[in-house]
Order: C-alpha cells, then sequence, then structure tokens
C-alpha cells in the first residue's frame, strides 16, 4: 500500500511526536487547548487532554492516567492557559482506556466536575476495574487465549498482562451517559457526540460543525491505528463496528482532526481512506495464511503476519493484543462467509 502521509496542523507538535519528546501545552484556537499529559512506560508517551473555554471554567475531553505526574502536568497546563484544576466543569471521556478515564474521578474530586461516557462504556467498568470481579474477567480472557491456541507456558503471562496498569484508573461512575448525535450542551460549544464503537464498544468522537473540528479520540490518528480487538469486553464482530463508524466520518466536513495521540492533522477523508485500506489488506493477508493452512489456530495466524517487529521480540502484552486482533480479523471473514472455524480447545480455522 502507498503510504499516506496526512498534513500536520502544527508541524512542531509533529516534530516534538517523532523525536520522542512532550510537545508543549498550546492554544490551538481562540479558547481551546491542547495539554500533554504523560503516560509512563508506554510508547504512546502521553494523552493529548483538550480543554475547552467555558464562561465559568473549562471542560476537557479525556482526562490522563490517574499518576501524580500526569495529575501535575494536566494542572500545570490548564495554568498555561489561565485555569486550575478546580475549574473543570466536565470531563468528556472518549473512552474506559486507562489514559483516557483514569484521572477523571480524581478531576471530579478535586473540582465537581461531570463526567461524561457512551454507555457501552460505562457498562462495562465494573467488570474492568472493580476488584471484586475482575478474577472472573482474567479467566474469560484466558479461556479466549486458550481457544486461540495460545501455548501452555504463556496462558497465565498473557491473561494476566493488563493488570499492571489497573492502578492507573481512579474508579468513577459516569454522572452522564452521552448517547450518539447528542449535544454535549457546553455553553459557547456546539458540540456533538458521535459514538464510533471499534476500539472500544462505546468509543466517543465529539465534532463541532461550526469551527470544523473533530475530537477523534483513538479513533482515527495521525499515523497508527487503533488496535480493535476481540476480548471479553468487545463485541463479536469489533472490525466490522470499526470499519462501519469509520466508515462514517467522511461524512463531516472538517479543518482539523484533533486526536488523544501523536499530533493535529487536516485530512480527516483521505485518512479514513486509508485506514480502511490497511485493514482491507490485513484482511487478505489473514485470509492467505488460513488458505495455506490446514486448519489453524489464531495463534499461529497471528506468528505469520506482518508486525511492526519480528514476532519473538514482542513483549507479551502486546502479542496478546496481536493475537486478538487477529482475531478480529477472522471473526470478520468469518461473518463475511469467508473463513469457518470449527470450534474447540483450540478453535481452528479453515479456509473456504
Amino acid at each position: 500500500m502507498t503510504k499516506f502521509v496526512v498534513t500536520a496542523a502544527n508541524e512542531a507538535q509533529r516534530a516534538a511526536w517523532l523525536g520522542g519528546e512532550l510537545p508543549p501545552v498550546e492554544k490551538v484556537r481562540p479558547g481551546l487547548w491542547s495539554i500533554p499529559v504523560p503516560i509512563p512506560v508506554n510508547p504512546l508517551r502521553y494523552v493529548l487532554v483538550y480543554a475547552l473555554e467555558l464562561p465559568d471554567g473549562v471542560a476537557i475531553v479525556d482526562a490522563g492516567w490517574n499518576t501524580d505526574e500526569a495529575f501535575q502536568a494536566l494542572g500545570d497546563g490548564l495554568a498555561v492557559a489561565g485555569y486550575e484544576i478546580t475549574d473543570v466543569k466536565a470531563v468528556l471521556v472518549t473512552h474506559i482506556h486507562p489514559d483516557h478515564y483514569g484521572l477523571a474521578g480524581r478531576i471530579r474530586e478535586v473540582s465537581g466536575a461531570w463526567i461524561g461516557l457512551h454507555p457501552a462504556d460505562a457498562g462495562l467498568l465494573r467488570d474492568r476495574y472493580d476488584d471484586e470481579f475482575i478474577e472472573s474477567l482474567v479467566a474469560r480472557e484466558r479461556a479466549l487465549l486458550v481457544r486461540s491456541g495460545v501455548p501452555e507456558l504463556t496462558l497465565d503471562e498473557l491473561a494476566g498482562a493488563s493488570m499492571m496498569i489497573r492502578h492507573m484508573v481512579s474508579t468513577a461512575i459516569p454522572d452522564r451517559l452521552i448517547e450518539h448525535d447528542e449535544a454535549v450542551g457546553l455553553k459557547g460549544w456546539d458540540l456533538r457526540a458521535l459514538w464510533t464503537p471499534g476500539h472500544s464498544p462505546g468509543h466517543l468522537c465529539f465534532v463541532s460543525p461550526e469551527r470544523k473540528l473533530l475530537f477523534s479520540g483513538d479513533h482515527v490518528l495521525a499515523k497508527i491505528t487503533p488496535m480493535v480487538a476481540v476480548h471479553p469486553q468487545s463485541g463479536a464482530n469489533p472490525l466490522a463496528d470499526y470499519l462501519d463508524s469509520l466508515k462514517a466520518m467522511k461524512r463531516f466536513e472538517v479543518d482539523e482532526v484533533l486526536p488523544a495521540h501523536e499530533y493535529r492533522f487536516l485530512e480527516l477523508a483521505e485518512r479514513v481512506d486509508y485506514v480502511m485500506t490497511h485493514h482491507r489488506e490485513r484482511l487478505d493477508e489473514v485470509e492467505r495464511v488460513v488458505t495455506g493452512g490446514d486448519g489453524v489456530t489464531c495463534w499461529e495466524v497471528a506468528t505469520q503476519l506482518t508486525w511492526s517487529r519480528p514476532w519473538d521480540t514482542i513483549p507479551p502484552f502486546m502479542k496478546r493484543a496481536a493475537n486478538n486482533e487477529t482475531l478480529a480479523h477472522l471473526a470478520w471473514l468469518e461473518a463475511k462467509g469467508l473463513v469457518r472455524r470449527v470450534v474447540g480447545e483450540p478453535d481452528l480455522w479453515y479456509s473456504m
């Protein structure tokens, strides 16, 4: 596939991303600020929190991880804009992953802000972050990995791989459930919510038709593609959900995309086309591997795909993600009647 490079909305922000640096706090437009909040021990390095000025304070899109460093960085960034954490009136969470949702509860404790989340993600909070239910979630993940054909020696390590980041979340039940196409109701902003499932079941983007801005969360990024995977809290065919909601983005005429990672960029429709082509090519690659075998497991397919680094150098958490992403592509192909699954321990995949 011919590589397509989006135009950065701010070249300095792009240079900071490429150079492994933290970009500066930036006034994007009048009344709109971009604040990088660091993510510890993660190749993404930071989440971009957007502060929207209101008559009586600010609303923020996403929050960051629940660490003292992140909380301090958010406070320092707001100070550049002339505000404090106590001025935050609303936290619009694009989805429940720790780098977006983790600090929301701590911010509410300090400021009294309301937290907004889509119902589909709100319904996952208990099993994902409540100590009473987390063992069940890990057991379900382990069962999925067994059916994927993950080797016995690595099963337990992969099943519990995400437990190391649970402490990065201050669990907070949302004050408001935000539905698709709902007006958010921030004074001075014509912001509407867009339900864009795939990366998570309740992922939200926010669009301002008047300003021609799209706050895209992890749904559309400048360089990388978000993880779309089958897991115990996903739908049966998350890749179909993602591609459908991605395609729907093209109907919006926006001048600038404000993602949660990397850097802001200009060409929404072209980036959407590129990402959709990437997944079509990935689906073709998965189908070829299945066709070349005589009943293969998801894990075996994953080990034969093209990744950004050699398979043996991928750490356990990312191998689990790779397996579950591969499963999402297999599920899409199965739904289209292009491959078939023989259920077992493990499931075996065959060409049609």
